[in-house]
């Protein structure tokens, strides 16, 4: 049996911006067993504030740097390393979601993630399957503000997970804009509802899972009604949610539904869900959706705690990048000369690296060649395009961005990169991989002991003289690489 959690262990938090409600949890850990400290939501509705040009609209992006803020104070004292924030669909469609973040992590004052659909899912299967564990193969469902997400899985391992772009806000204010309800506009909901998951029937069939689970949200909303009306226990069912709708169409309006246990902030965007919720039950053949405990929050704090363990078995990012190596045909033995040539000159650049940026570098040395299936020419150009857009558990938008750009820049002019190098860290981290790649250029390891050493913006790369007699192609490669950082004014290199 795990023990409770005591008082004197560290406290972990996570924050959830979803597109209705953003989320703060604040939890101790101990082994399997999980204590909730505080939680906090507020109802943001940060989906609503996207126009028509897909542009988070002022009024909303003040309504979520209002509510980061509040987060933020309960966050003082807590270490920086046990602390995530995420952030879901309305950040990943918002075009000014840069903009946004900028803002908004200095008033949380902590970096936010924007996540993928997929990996969205994968937290939210395991912060469910922690809680609420079972061997049995089951569907797990979170409907959100506006994407829905469906994981199949079984005790802790998710076997699939997708994300569809369709939710509670999203439907609501595109068929219940005006706040009426009409027999037309369920039925023009559902519709659509139905052709956003209709592609996944074959994917989530029913012979897959033997139980069927509903993650916070709308699911959370509705089973709240139905057992506040006594329709059932809280199990959501396909004759339950049509009492439930039957109800908004005899009240006629938003404005005038009375449902027991049905909060206010959930008011408007309640019709949207339940279209959402019906479509799933009658298309999927679920008999009955069972609330659950976990959920996106706790997902992360878990998956947090996993990456923080000294040998880093948990973290599934290492697991995503072999396999991406594996689809994309890498030179393998290539990669880890690159990774280690790049470890051991970034040791010498920075001191005593961070962990996570040089587990950074050695992703971005391990992936900086999958451009190659696309095409030998420009192949750094192909990496970074498919980095930058492939999904990987584990791995943030924001994440993917860095390593894309560590894989663009590993040759060539670093004009493209000019921007982005304002980050010293990331500059840094360059400067290490492209020697690594010069060094390795011929598909060996150089012999020899190399020494790179840094006074400010000036670099020196010493050369014994009896490897640069050997090595007049990489002594030639290195000049060149001392004139292209010469031409971007970002630092000096100089080659002895």
């Amino acid at each position: 049996m795990t023990t409770r959690p005591q008082a004197s262990q560290p406290i972990w938090a996570s924050i959830d911006i979803g597109s209705n409600s953003f989320r703060l949890e604040l939890a101790r850990l101990s082994g399997d067993r999980y204590q909730r400290v505080s939680y906090t939501k507020e109802s943001v509705r940060l989906g609503a504030g996207l126009d028509a040009n897909g542009m988070l609209t002022e009024a909303a992006m003040q309504r979520g740097l209002e509510c980061l803020k509040g987060f933020g104070t309960q966050l003082v004292g807590i270490a920086p390393e046990r602390i995530r924030a995420v952030a879901t669909q309305t950040l990943r469609e918002a075009r000014n979601r840069n903009a946004f973040l900028e803002r908004a992590q200095a008033v949380l004052g902590h970096p936010i993630e924007v996540i993928a659909g997929r990996e969205e899912a994968r937290l939210i299967f395991a912060g469910v399957a922690r809680l609420q564990p079972s061997d049995k193969p089951r569907l797990v469902i979170d409907i959100g503000g506006r994407s829905t997400e469906m994981i199949l899985g079984r005790g802790e391992k998710p076997v699939r997970a997708e994300s569809f772009g369709v939710g509670s806000v999203g439907l609501s204010m595109r068929f219940f804009a005006d706040g009426r309800y009409t027999p037309e506009a369920f039925r023009a909901a559902q519709v659509a509802a139905g052709a956003e998951l209709e592609e996944a029937l074959t994917l989530f069939r029913p012979e897959l899972w033997r139980e069927a689970l509903g993650s916070s949200g709308t699911v959370g909303a509705v089973a709240q009604v139905l057992a506040a009306t006594g329709q059932t226990d809280g199990r959501v069912t396909p004759a339950a949610l049509r009492w439930c709708i039957e109800r908004c169409l005899e009240a006629g309006s938003q404005d005038k539904l009375q449902l027991p246990g049905l909060k206010d902030d959930r008011r408007p965007v309640v019709a949207g869900g339940l279209c959402i919720l019906y479509t799933l039950l009658t298309q999927f053949g679920i008999d009955e959706l069972m609330p659950t405990k976990g959920a996106l929050r706790q997902g992360v704090i878990f998956d947090l705690a996993e990456r923080r363990q000294p040998s880093g078995a948990r973290d599934p990012r290492g697991a995503s990048v072999i396999a991406l190596q594996e689809r994309f045909g890498v030179d393998r033995a290539q990669a880890d000369r690159v990774a280690a040539q790049a470890e051991k000159l970034y040791r010498q650049l920075v001191g005593k690296p961070a962990p996570e940026l040089l587990r950074e570098l050695r992703w971005a040395a391990a992936l900086h060649e999958i451009g190659m299936l696309v095409s030998h020419h420009d192949h750094h150009r192909h990496s970074a395009y498919l980095i930058g857009h492939v999904d990987a558990a584990g791995f943030s938008t924001n994440q993917l961005q860095r390593l894309a750009a560590l894989a663009l820049g590993q040759r060539g002019g670093l004009r493209k990169l000019e921007p982005q190098l304002a980050d010293a860290q990331l500059l840094e981290q360059l400067v290490a991989l492209r020697l690594a790649v010069i060094l390795c250029h011929a598909r060996s390891v150089p012999a020899g002991s190399l020494r790179l050493e840094r006074d400010g913006k000036q670099l020196a790369l010493h050369c014994p003289r009896s490897w640069t007699d050997g090595q007049a192609r990489t002594h030639y490669l290195l000049k060149e690489e001392a004139e292209a950082w010469a031409r971007s004014a970002l630092l000096e290199l100089a080659i002895h």
